[in-house]
């Protein structure tokens, strides 16, 4: 876990908050712009952000395809989406979970909490191992401004 990142998983949920070097702004832009999104996780994205458009990840290798919808959009400090995967061999499927991510200014840096629910059992876990894994790459790549 990176250093700076707190975690939970209670009722459901994984959150996780982490402090990045970079505005709200920019850190925004990485759950809205497929180009960046595909910077931090997965190979091509279909981004529609607005509430009722799609949300679609490949991550590419055979590991699966997200599909989802945004149900909030506020730039540049909330944005929410539903979340689930393509294939009908895993537990959760489109639009059966929902992440909830806001960003805080802070003088120099942005907090993003970053909210999962929905979530049982094994799902659960490996969607906590998968934001371990994910968010420190999506701080590189915000830090770097990438």
């Amino acid at each position: 876990m990176a250093e700076g990142q707190a975690s939970a998983v209670d009722d459901g949920a994984v959150t996780r908050m982490v402090e990045i070097q970079a505005t709200s702004e920019t850190l925004f832009a990485y759950f809205i712009d497929p180009d960046r999104l595909v910077r931090w996780m997965g190979i091509s994205a279909t981004l529609e952000p607005r509430p009722g458009g799609i949300f679609r990840l490949d991550y590419g290798d055979g590991r699966g395809v997200v599909r989802g919808e945004y149900l909030v959009v506020e730039p540049p400090t909330r944005v929410v989406f539903t979340w689930g995967w393509e294939d009908p061999e895993v537990l959760i499927q489109p639009g059966q979970s929902t992440v909830e991510v806001t960003i805080e200014q802070l003088d120099r840096s942005s907090r993003l909490t970053l909210r999962h629910t929905g979530l049982t059992g094994p799902s659960r876990v490996s969607h906590a191992e998968g934001w371990d894994w994910f968010l420190p790459r999506l701080a590189e790549a915000a830090a770097a401004g990438s």
